[in-house]
């Protein structure tokens, strides 16, 4: 199911601690600690109180985070700063981040220019979907099947940023081909597989579906996140910022799982696998 998946839970474990009024009050009271910590906190009470994400003990724990990866991203301010006692630099710029969020409800993923998947930061902009961790169980799955059965080749339909392609290219001996019909979304994929230095393991074609994928060329494994949500989908204010060529599809949703499927069997090797992701209450139709 999509939602507005503003921050994801990897950041978690790469952020510096939950701040809170407690921890402020019981810290010891160095008044450059106070300081520092009063700003933070000053900022997430804002964040908090004009994002209504989630319920509210949510929508706090998600503001809080999204604090951390701007105060990371535009100060370099990281935990062992924080430890330190040291007052992040060029603090103006947060603010101005955090008004531009509440003003426009832009995911703070556009706003830094990347996204944690699987272990990595991949570049994101409004060109390609944000990675989400629903993603990250197909892609597990996937990676778990490729090794298994010693699988070495796979297509990656409707590639996007590239953050599934490059994942399964990076952590298999499979070589994958990404394929989308956004010229935008492949410039991102390629920036992507340069980051990752993966760039003979992952290759990325314009295609709209099969159209420009060889008769000849045979796949174990054919992987999609297709656009699946249906038209008349009422969307939350953050989602509204991705690309609808990415998230939208008529028969009520089953338009590209459909059109897949009727073509992926001339793609795939014997025994190879067809993996989607699915929206809610789609497998059974």
């Amino acid at each position: 199911m999509l939602v507005a998946r503003s921050v994801q839970l990897g950041y978690i474990h790469r952020l510096f601690p939950v701040i809170n009024s407690s921890t402020v009050e019981h810290e010891e009271n160095s008044s450059d600690m106070l300081v520092l910590k009063n700003i933070i906190v000053i900022f997430l009470f804002m964040i908090s109180f004009h994002l209504n994400l989630y319920y509210c003990s949510a929508s706090q724990m998600t503001a809080k985070i999204e604090i951390k990866m701007l105060l990371e991203h535009f100060c370099k301010y990281t935990e062992k700063d924080r430890l330190m006692g040291r007052e992040p630099e060029n603090i103006e710029i947060i603010e101005e981040k955090v008004q531009e969020r509440i003003k426009t409800r832009i995911p703070v993923q556009y706003l830094i220019g990347e996204a944690y998947f699987m272990g990595e930061f991949f570049k994101v902009t409004s060109d390609v979907l944000i990675p989400r961790d629903e993603t990250e169980i197909l892609v597990r799955r996937a990676i778990e099947f490729i090794i298994k059965n010693d699988f070495k080749h796979v297509l990656d339909m409707g590639t996007g940023s590239g953050c599934i392609a490059c994942t399964i290219a990076k952590n298999t001996d499979a070589t994958v081909l990404g394929v989308d019909i956004s010229s935008d979304a492949l410039r991102v994929a390629l920036d992507n597989v340069t980051k990752l230095r993966i760039n003979n393991r992952a290759v990325f074609r314009k295609s709209n579906l099969f159209e420009k994928v060889r008769e000849e060329e045979k796949f174990d494994m054919i992987i999609s996140n297709p656009p699946y949500i249906p038209a008349d989908y009422e969307f939350e204010p953050e989602v509204l910022h991705e690309p609808k060529l990415a998230l939208i599809a008529e028969e009520n949703g089953l338009e590209f799982y459909r059109k897949i499927i009727e073509q992926a069997a001339k793609f795939l090797n014997p025994e190879g696998f067809l993996m989607f992701e699915l929206g809610i209450g789609e497998a059974e139709q």
